[in-house]
């Protein structure tokens, strides 16, 4: 596993672009975002979907989450009910999984069985640069019940060094992973308390 120390306010742009040939090559990566470390992978390659799973040891029939860059590509993928637009302009970028209705952009597979999809913009310029291109899986970097840890060193070592790369910016001060909110429904549902307040 390579890793790459950065900056998150000053993201070296080089380093950004080779976390992005690993992603379209198939591979998986480590990354800093606004709540805890995720493992990204290209949505659209079914393979380094499934490597998340097995890295994880997690559930396939568990769906994972999306990240993206901006507000114009969260609406490439899902769409959003009328009553809660404001909602999500007001809380992307932020520290926040909204569960929407998926567009016919994301095919049935790993990332959802369903008609729904879990997004995110991560208040976090690496992440949002990673997904410029296309989303990447949006999932806490640890293995399934078991805590996630703060440095990319300590997390390798409990994934087995089975990341490509990873991008190290530090320990993160948050250990709280995003609020997840379904809305898909005229009422907001929270699915998971987190570090993003609705209220």
């Amino acid at each position: 596993m390579k890793i790459i120390k950065m900056n998150p306010e000053d993201p070296d742009e080089e380093s950004i672009h080779q976390a992005i040939d690993v992603l379209i090559s198939g591979g998986v990566i480590l990354y800093p975002t606004d709540t805890v470390y995720g493992l990204g992978a290209n949505v659209f390659n079914q393979k380094a979907v499934k490597r998340i799973y097995k890295i994880k040891n997690r559930d396939f029939n568990k769906p994972l989450s999306v990240s993206v860059s901006s507000l114009n590509d969260l609406l490439l993928i899902a769409e959003i009910r009328r009553e809660h637009r404001d909602l999500v302009i007001e809380k992307l970028p932020g520290p926040f999984t909204f569960v929407l209705y998926k567009t016919s952009v994301i095919p049935d597979n790993y990332i959802s069985t369903n008609k729904k999809i879990g997004v995110r913009i991560p208040n976090c310029k690496i992440a949002m640069e990673l997904s410029q291109i296309f989303p990447i899986t949006s999932t806490s970097a640890n293995l399934s019940s078991k805590d996630t840890l703060e440095s990319p060193k300590k997390i390798a070592k409990q994934l087995n060094g089975e990341v490509d790369l990873a991008i190290d910016i530090g320990p993160l001060s948050s250990k709280s992973a995003s609020t997840v909110a379904d809305l898909t429904k005229r009422d907001v549902n929270i699915l998971r308390a987190g570090l993003g307040s609705i209220q």
